[in-house]
């Protein structure tokens, strides 16, 4: 029997663990109630919103908010353009970032080392200094107002985080396995297609995800190059959306914020173990 467990053999209660427990609590609170309050005011009918407090219970289920967001606030248009310059981005990023990763830590080449510090340096340049020739570059090319914009814009500038990241897990690739491959035949592709990229599943995921939350949730790029109603971006979208509705009606503004978080919590929900476990293993290999 250890100290933590009383003599009916339950765990003892201690204040180290009320603490704990206390602290949970009030993480799980920060998290779940502005989700809650987000969802309640998306049915509110819109005389709660002028007659009762913010905090008041919706009096019914106001479901024609939902209607209105999807249609007169055009949140159909924004979130398949954003999925349009999202998902193509990924694809594109991963498969640069993985490739270059591979290139600078596993084979060895002359001037490979600068190469990795160029990739480092691009971390350290502000996103701000770049709008502005970006901008005419796109103007004068006729991708203003496009998803290649963004979707040249968001590889572009996630590059060195994912470069960065994959060269630290090819890092902590046992070399022995590889020198195997290489013995028995095989060719430096198929070292990486067949072998390298199976053991760094998760963490190929974990950066899917995090630069699929930052491309998802982007508005500065998104305003700057997106300057028409139908080549917005969801949250681009929502700032005009809330513009167009002002005051008077905050419930299709509350239900497209909502339609827009639905993506992020599925993705959070359905993939955060693999998430994690990418994140523990980067840690401890690292």
């Amino acid at each position: 029997m250890t100290a933590l467990t009383s003599a009916h053999g339950r765990p003892r209660v201690t204040v180290g663990r009320l603490l704990g427990l206390a602290g949970l609590a009030l993480l799980i609170a920060i998290e779940v109630v502005p989700l809650v309050w987000l969802f309640l005011s998306s049915v509110k009918a819109p005389t709660e919103f002028s007659g009762n407090p913010m905090w008041a219970l919706p009096e019914g289920l106001y479901w024609q908010n939902y209607a209105d967001a999807w249609t007169r606030g055009n949140m159909a248009r924004y979130i398949t353009n954003s999925a349009v310059a999202t998902f193509p981005s990924i694809v594109l990023l991963l498969l640069l970032g993985v490739m270059a990763g591979f290139g600078l830590e596993v084979m060895r080449w002359r001037g490979r080392d600068g190469v990795l510090l160029l990739f480092l340096a691009g971390l350290m340049v502000p996103l701000q200094m770049i709008l502005l020739p970006l901008f005419a570059i796109y103007v004068r090319s006729g991708i203003l107002n496009t998803p290649l914009a963004l979707i040249v814009t968001y590889t572009a500038t996630g590059l060195p985080m994912t470069v960065f990241i994959m060269a630290g897990y090819y890092r902590s690739l046992p070399r022995e396995i590889i020198e195997a491959a290489v013995i028995d035949g095989a060719s430096i592709y198929r070292v990486f297609w067949s072998i390298s990229l199976p053991m760094l599943r998760n963490a190929i995921l974990t950066i899917a995800v995090v630069q699929f939350l930052f491309f998802w949730n982007d508005l500065l790029f998104a305003i700057t190059f997106t300057t028409t109603n139908d080549s917005r971006t969801i949250q681009a979208g929502l700032l005009n959306f809330v513009g167009t509705y002002g005051q008077t009606e905050w419930g299709p503004t509350f239900a497209s914020i909502c339609i827009s978080v639905v993506p992020t919590l599925l993705i959070f929900l359905l993939l955060n173990q693999q998430v994690m476990k990418g994140l523990t293993d980067g840690a401890l290999k690292g």
